[in-house]
């Protein structure tokens, strides 16, 4: 296996370990020694490793890997899971913003609605795409895309993968709150079946302007919560270098929203993470999602808007025993 650009501190043993299986193999293709043996043994303490480090990530380490940049981002995914694309832009009111994608495609065969947050891989690409943050035209747009699936009948697939929403002076002028809290009303009287799949980072209204779903899946080293690590720490601790002990604080990977309820499923990823098999990752994905749309669409289109209406109203209920 080649060697990863980017290498996450907690990932260090195992890539060093995978670097030298590497490095073994290349002698052995057309040299005297044989290192078969060798190999398979590091191999098997490889695959060990890997299963050592992966099964007790903290918090913070499961989003530093929500943020590897070698991740499989939202276009990696409609390109894997989708066919027939045909992109909508703009928001009609002031301009495109590439920071969210979407249009009509097939799922399956079917026609669906598709909409995402896309970040870029380089320098160039990630202004393009503002980082993955969405100004309120980007919202607009996905307002659109709601209300052509409505009219359409048409069910929703929405990929979360953003930072936050943008925060500068333009996106408030224009209504950036305004924005995303129209598409919460709109997301949560549609009639159609909706879903949505946290595939990176979910953080704050960002997330949530494409996230009122009937259903709610979430990749299982991804992470979803009101604020990110960071943001967390400046304001509680005045110290954005405590975001390691925010993290923990926030409880915001895919096994305490599952816990909270929030969240329906927790889609596997390939092992040591998306990004080290993406097409694997997308199967499983395509797997969450063929199921959940199956049940969905046993419901009528009242029963879809009562289902959505129900998940959202029992988010954030605690009982306690006298």
């Amino acid at each position: 296996m080649a060697r990863p650009a980017y290498v996450i501190d907690f990932e260090r043993p195992l890539i060093a370990l995978e670097s030298k299986i590497a490095e073994l193999k290349q002698l052995s293709g057309g040299a005297a020694v044989d290192f078969t043996e060798e190999i398979v043994k590091l191999e098997k303490k490889a695959k060990k490793l890997q299963a050592e480090i992966f099964s007790d990530l903290t918090r913070w380490q499961t989003v530093q890997l929500a943020r590897h940049p070698n991740r499989p981002y939202f276009l990696d995914y409609l390109g894997a899971l989708f066919t027939d694309f045909f992109e909508v832009e703009g928001d009609r009111r002031f301009a495109a913003d590439h920071a969210i994608v979407g249009g009509f495609a097939r799922f399956d065969g079917e026609p669906v609605v598709v909409l995402g947050q896309q970040k870029g891989r380089n320098t160039k690409e990630n202004l393009h795409r503002n980082f993955g943050m969405v100004r309120p035209e980007g919202y607009r747009k996905a307002r659109r895309l709601f209300d052509l699936a409505e009219r359409f009948r048409r069910p929703v697939l929405c990929f979360i993968d953003t930072p936050g929403a943008y925060p500068g002076i333009g996106a408030e002028e224009r209504g950036q709150a305004e924005a995303i809290a129209v598409n919460l009303e709109v997301m949560s009287s549609l009639s159609v079946p909706s879903i949505s799949v946290v595939i990176g980072e979910g953080a704050s209204g960002g997330a949530i302007g494409i996230g009122v779903t009937n259903r709610i899946l979430m990749l299982q080293y991804a992470w979803y919560n009101v604020i990110s690590p960071e943001s967390c720490s400046s304001i509680l601790y005045r110290d954005a270098t405590k975001a390691q002990k925010s993290a923990e604080a926030l409880r915001l990977t895919a096994r305490d929203l599952k816990e909270f309820g929030i969240i329906d499923e927790i889609v596997k990823e390939s092992a040591g993470g998306a990004h080290r098999d993406p097409a694997e990752t997308a199967g499983f994905v395509q797997d969450a999602l063929r199921r959940h749309l199956a049940e969905l669409k046993q419901l009528s289109p009242e029963g879809l808007v009562e289902d959505r209406y129900r998940k959202f109203r029992a988010m954030g209920v605690f009982t306690s025993e006298a």
